[in-house]
C-alpha cells in the first residue's frame, strides 16, 4: 500500500471516529429529562413545574415516566395536569417533619407522580406540568430523580445528583434551584412570599404569570437549542477541516514522490 493511501485512510480513519463522538456526544446532551422553569424564589406559591420528556431511543417508545418528589424538603400543594392518552396515579407520603403554614400544620406530601397509558415516539417529546401551592424555603435546590421506561422494557434511570465543581453526571436528575427571594426573573412567578402577604394591584394575574412564564421557557429552550446545535456545527465544521488537511497533506507527498 503506498504512502498516500496510507495517510487517505488514517485520516478518514480519525474523521470518522471524531464526527461520530462529537455527533454522540450532542444527542446524549438534547435526551435529558429537565424541569422547567429552571429556577424559582425560595418559598414561591401557586406556580407550575413542567417536566421535559424526550425520547432518546430509535426503535422504542417512552410508555411509563415516574417522578420522586423529595420529602425532606417537600413541595405543598401538588395537582396534576390531565395529559391526553396519559393517566397519573399521585403517591403521598406522611411526612417525617410536618410543615408549619399559615392554613396549619401538613402531615402529608406528594412524594410519586407516576404516568402510563400514553407513548413517546422517536424524535418526540412530552411535557407534563405539575402545579404547586408551595415550594421549600429551607433549601437551595430540588433534585426530582425519575424513572423513564420504554417499549422494549428497559429502564433510564435520571437519578444522579450534579455536584458542585464536577462535570455533569451522565443520567443527572432534573434539579430545581431556589433563589433567595425576589432574585431571578422566576422570583416573580406565583407570590414568591409568604402567603397571606398583600397583593400587588399592578402584578399580572396568574394566567398571565403562567403564560409568561411558559414564553419564557420555551425562550430559554430555543435559545439552548441554538448553542448547541452552533456548537455541534462547529465541531463538524473542524471534522472537515481535519480531512480538507489530510487530503492536501496526501497530495502533496504524491506531488513529490
Amino acid at each position: 500500500m503506498s504512502p498516500t493511501s496510507t495517510t487517505l485512510r488514517r485520516t478518514g480513519t480519525l474523521a470518522a471516529l471524531t464526527l461520530a463522538g462529537v455527533l454522540a456526544a450532542a444527542g446524549a446532551a438534547s435526551a435529558h429529562v429537565t424541569v422547567h422553569p429552571e429556577s424559582y424564589a425560595k418559598g414561591a406559591t401557586d406556580g407550575v413545574l413542567s417536566f421535559r420528556v424526550p425520547n432518546e431511543e430509535d426503535t422504542a417508545s417512552t410508555t411509563k415516566v415516574q417522578v420522586f418528589l423529595p420529602t425532606d424538603h417537600p413541595v405543598l400543594g401538588v395537582l396534576v395536569t390531565p395529559q391526553a392518552g396519559w393517566t397519573a396515579k399521585v403517591t403521598t407520603t406522611k411526612l417525617k417533619k410536618p410543615v408549619k403554614t399559615d392554613d396549619g400544620t401538613i402531615t402529608d406530601a406528594v412524594s410519586e407522580i407516576t404516568w402510563t397509558g400514553g407513548r413517546i415516539r422517536h424524535g418526540e417529546f412530552q411535557d407534563f406540568d405539575v402545579a404547586f401551592g408551595q415550594l421549600p424555603d429551607d433549601t437551595g435546590r430540588l433534585s426530582f430523580k425519575t424513572l423513564q421506561t420504554y417499549s422494549d422494557g428497559s429502564v433510564v434511570r435520571w437519578i444522579e445528583e450534579a455536584k458542585a465543581g464536577a462535570d455533569e453526571p451522565e443520567n443527572p436528575a432534573p434539579a430545581l434551584t431556589l433563589t433567595a427571594e425576589g432574585a431571578g426573573a422566576e422570583a416573580s412567578n406565583g407570590s414568591g412570599g409568604a402567603a397571606g402577604s398583600d397583593a400587588d394591584p399592578a402584578a399580572p394575574s396568574s394566567a398571565s404569570s403562567s403564560k409568561d412564564t411558559k414564553e419564557s421557557t420555551a425562550s430559554d429552550t430555543a435559545d439552548d437549542s441554538t448553542a448547541r446545535s452552533l456548537g455541534t456545527a462547529g465541531l463538524v465544521v473542524g471534522v472537515l477541516g481535519l480531512i480538507a488537511a489530510g487530503f492536501a497533506l496526501a497530495r502533496g507527498r504524491n506531488a513529490r514522490s
